[in-house]
């Protein structure tokens, strides 16, 4: 029985459509894409998520206080019945009691080799500034789990990713995502899927 799957974004979706095009390749044979959240009732990732197929719900975050968020939130996941969460590019800050209850179920991507340029403030284009800032030859995306720690949690899967000369945030943050991010989140979708199955069976 497939994991049902929930992805939380914030923009256009470019994560998530990475994600949706491995579904429909196979490549998550345990998980099922049935749900997109969108923190912005305008993220151009709701309509992509509408081009394949998949229901979107989009809140509009700005009006809300933190608890009605989350409120509202869950009772969409319960309401499809979510086994696990995907942070692609969402930039909301979930609160410690919200991720306590998704205990190991909640996956992040992060631009960058963790524990490199990551904290408070490093999200997006200011990741790459940052590494090209400091002159690193190499950078990467890590996928990890959410805990109670907000930049914290057990790393899943890591890819690195070359930095070459003449680089710009943008340059570097696409070709990240193209060598990194799309190859990591459905592997690491596909792995946690997996085992929740497992663990069900059992």
């Amino acid at each position: 029985m497939k994991q049902k799957i929930a992805v939380f974004v914030s923009g256009g979706g470019t994560n998530l459509e990475a994600l949706l095009q491995a579904q429909e390749a196979g490549k998550i044979p345990h998980g099922q894409i049935v749900l997109v959240c969108a923190s912005n009732e305008t993220a151009y990732a709701l309509q992509r998520a509408k081009n394949h197929g998949v229901d979107g719900v989009g809140f509009a975050k700005k009006q809300m206080t933190q608890q009605q968020f989350e409120a509202e939130l869950s009772q969409v996941l319960a309401r499809y019945e979510i086994d696990m969460i995907i942070l692609a590019g969402f930039l909301s800050i979930l609160t410690e009691d919200f991720v306590r209850q998704w205990p190991e179920k909640i996956l992040n991507v992060h631009p960058a080799l963790i524990p490199s340029f990551c904290g408070k403030g490093m999200y997006g284009l200011k990741v790459h500034e940052a590494a090209l800032a400091k002159g690193v030859k190499v950078t990467g995306a890590t996928v990890h789990y959410v805990n109670e720690i907000p930049d914290g949690g057990r790393i899943l899967l890591q890819k690195a990713v070359e930095v070459r000369e003449g680089d710009t945030p943008e340059i570097l943050q696409r070709r990240v995502m193209e060598e990194a991010e799309w190859l990591l989140l459905p592997q690491a979708a596909e792995l946690v899927a997996a085992r929740l199955s497992q663990e069900k069976e059992n």
